[in-house]
């Protein structure tokens, strides 16, 4: 009877220790899930920068002021040729000057246009594509024009980011617009 009482006493630890075991791992694992890093680099919740999921990377992106600033400041070929994947009612209301536009590339009329147009188009060329239809993570728009773009062989691509989108993010901001087609 004696054996029998030890033996539980000592599978009752070992059981609270395995549990415990399963339970920091299960922590261990929340804990890296919730920052991102299983897989992957690591990114922060509240980080501005592109996510793993994105096409481009943080280099590959530019903020409404730079974007300014770079078109204020560079003439020729460095220029940025800025590129609307949006929705044409949006470009007509709103557009950033100088933009072309080429029907929205979520659907497959304008993700054509964007491409024909693109071949006459040195890959050198400094390349800026936006939409600003929608909040910047939700937006049908931006990612496939981007993907076309790229797989086209552009070197010097990138993707303005409107986080909330054209109106808030660049038009409220006093930055010049133009309107009409």
């Amino acid at each position: 009877m004696k054996d029998r009482a030890n033996s539980h006493a000592v599978k009752a630890p070992r059981a609270l220790l395995v549990f415990l075991m399963i339970a920091v791992s299960a922590i261990i694992v929340g804990l890296l899930a919730t920052t991102n890093v299983i897989g992957e680099r690591p990114v922060a919740a509240s980080s501005a920068s592109a996510l793993p999921s994105e096409p481009w990377t943080d280099a590959q992106t530019v903020k409404p002021a730079d974007l300014v600033k770079e078109m204020a400041d560079t003439k020729g070929a460095n220029k940025p040729v800025v590129v609307c994947s949006g929705f044409h009612v949006l470009y007509e209301g709103a557009h950033v000057p100088g933009a072309v536009y080429h029907g929205p590339a979520s659907k497959p009329e304008g993700l054509d246009d964007l491409k024909k147009w693109a071949q006459g188009i040195p890959r050198s060329s400094n390349v800026v594509v936006y939409c600003g239809c929608c909040p910047f993570d939700k937006c049908p728009n931006i990612r496939p024009a981007f993907e076309a773009l790229r797989s086209l062989g552009f070197k010097r691509l990138r993707v303005l980011i409107l986080p909330n989108n054209f109106a808030k993010d660049w038009v409220e901001q006093g930055y010049a617009i133009e309107k009409g087609k």
